[in-house]
């Protein structure tokens, strides 16, 4: 499948179809937020930083926050040179690695049992779909501090809303990064916790495409 993919230029639905056998987090942990990202919203994203703004193929990419893989494993597919997936939950991890053998692109993947904090380097692109900050307040905060050392252009989900944007904005901002574009999706939570009232619900969340301080690589 990972030669497939990379032969010229994918169909979003033939992208979403790929990343749904990505399987989600078996046991989720409410406190850090393991919401695994629905296909649909990872293609979405995928599609746009590989075919609007060039920043998937030929580049190195790293997730952070990674879950099962669904980001980084898309990213492999569409041609990335070499994908690095974080998470500090070793569960989340070796489900990502298996998904990774069995999309045929284990060789272009690498996986850490990390905290974000402790990652060092430089990449062309990062992805993230980080905690909202719900159960532990400034969760969020964390990881866009360390997309913007890390990474030269970072695609970084966000819960919607207007006072959330100018406060992710000004953050952003202040920690030395240029939010370039803003895009509203939406993306559907199943029911994974005993708090959960509804089998499904659909949400907003904003996409940032934002510059870091992070330096090409080469």
């Amino acid at each position: 499948m990972g030669g497939i993919m990379q032969r010229g230029m994918v169909r979003k639905l033939d992208l979403e179809k790929a990343i749904s056998q990505i399987e989600p987090h078996p046991m989720p942990k409410a406190y850090l937020e393991q919401y695994t990202i629905s296909s649909e919203a990872a293609a979405e994203i995928l599609y746009m930083a590989t075919y609007v703004y060039d920043d998937i193929i030929g580049k190195t990419i790293v997730d952070l926050g990674c879950g099962t893989g669904r980001l980084a494993i898309g990213a492999a597919l569409l041609g990335a040179r070499e994908t690095v997936g974080v998470d500090i939950d070793k569960i989340a991890v070796r489900w990502a690695r298996k998904s990774a053998e069995k999309m045929g692109v284990k060789e272009k993947t690498h996986w850490l049992v990390a905290d974000v904090n402790v990652i060092r380097g430089f990449f062309n692109t990062l992805l993230q779909n980080p905690p909202f900050g719900v159960q532990r307040r400034g969760a969020d905060r964390k990881f866009i501090k360390k997309s913007l050392e890390l990474g030269h252009r970072i695609y970084s989900l966000h819960k919607s809303g207007e006072s959330n944007r100018e406060f992710i904005k000004r953050f952003i901002e202040r920690n030395g990064g240029k939010v370039m574009g803003i895009f509203l999706m939406e993306m559907d939570n199943p029911r994974l916790f005993e708090f959960h009232t509804k089998r499904k619900r659909r949400i907003k969340v904003d996409l940032y495409r934002v510059e870091g301080r992070g330096r090409e690589s080469s």
